[in-house]
């Protein structure tokens, strides 16, 4: 059986979309994967055992100059590939129009996806020969198990879900594996940033134990805030710019990791090692950490700046 995923965005989602793919690899021995996913996070599908093809898409990048002849060519090409295959089942667990009119509507296969009630853009399910009705109050990685189940006809099961990525990293893991901390302080919304002076004073709380600190970051001025908390403390090491196999085999060698809520906290999960997230306004009951040893730190104001230094180390404590 040869099932199409289509799952594009963001690091998130993705990442919350692999304990589907192994529910239904346990449950149908047979069953194989293609994948739909942009090009940024191609790498993250090529991860799980189940998959046999990632077909990248760069709808990001397209947008940005649709009617350029070059665009106009790749989205012919990717078109093509895509229509090469005669799939037994497509599932749409992005739900987004664009998502379902570009990629779901031309692939050829029985369309599977979430009803009007379940989905974020009701328009989108009119491109679904199938529609499923999933309850909105679920965390997102059970959404999309649920999903999975409905489009292909097996029992959900009752255990947590299982990414099955960490053991792709088993065998590539750094020298220094365990004696080091991953703080992951870079993140898109300005409301979701833990103040610069609370990561100093963590960092400053974890030197008396002998751990290292890895700051990795993604974008020029991550590296310039990663550089200003590195500044002064010996046991901290700002990382060059990596490729997400990099980063994700930084963080599966680390004794455990402190984020604030980004897509490599996600990532952070998946990987299975601790993990303590700073939270403001997000609920992590919906989109939190969700695995293996993930930890929350909630703001009872709603704001990152009331999260101390001391909440975090105490919680940490248990790790190192």
């Amino acid at each position: 059986m040869r099932v199409l995923v289509v799952k594009t965005s963001s690091m998130g989602d993705v990442l919350h979309t692999l304990p589907a793919l192994t529910d239904a690899a346990n449950n149908l021995p047979n069953i194989t994967f293609d994948w739909v996913v942009e090009e940024n996070f191609s790498q993250i599908p090529s991860w799980h055992f189940a998959v046999d093809e990632v077909i990248p898409v760069a709808i990001r990048r397209w947008r940005k100059n649709w009617f350029a002849k070059t665009v106009r060519e790749e989205r012919h090409q990717f078109i093509e590939h895509l229509r090469r295959q005669q799939y037994d089942c497509i599932i749409d667990a992005q739900g987004l129009i664009k998502s379902a009119f570009l990629i779901t509507r031309k692939a050829r296969g029985i369309k599977h996806g979430l009803d009007r009630q379940s989905i974020k853009e009701p328009i989108a399910s009119w491109f679904y020969d199938v529609k499923h009705h999933v309850p909105k109050q679920m965390h997102a990685i059970e959404r999309v198990r649920m999903l999975f189940a409905k489009s292909l006809n097996y029992l959900q099961p009752d255990s947590i879900g299982d990414y099955a990525i960490a053991r792709h990293f088993l065998t590539a893991l750094p020298d220094d594996n365990q004696k080091y901390l991953v703080f992951l302080h870079a993140t898109t919304r300005e409301e979701k940033h833990w103040t610069e002076e609370a990561w100093r004073e963590l960092i400053k709380l974890i030197q008396p134990t002998g751990l290292r600190i890895k700051l990795p970051w993604g974008a020029p001025h991550e590296q310039e805030r990663a550089l200003r908390l590195a500044q002064g403390f010996n046991h901290v090491e700002v990382l060059p710019k990596l490729s997400l196999n990099e980063i994700a085999t930084i963080i599966a060698g680390s004794k455990a990791v402190v984020s604030v809520d980004t897509g490599l906290s996600h990532l952070t999960a998946a990987l299975d090692r601790p993990n303590i997230t700073l939270f403001g306004k997000t609920d992590p009951n919906l989109i939190g950490g969700y695995g293996k040893n993930q930890h929350s730190i909630i703001s009872k104001d709603k704001t990152m700046q009331s999260i101390t230094s001391n909440e975090v180390y105490q919680m940490l404590t248990a790790f190192i």
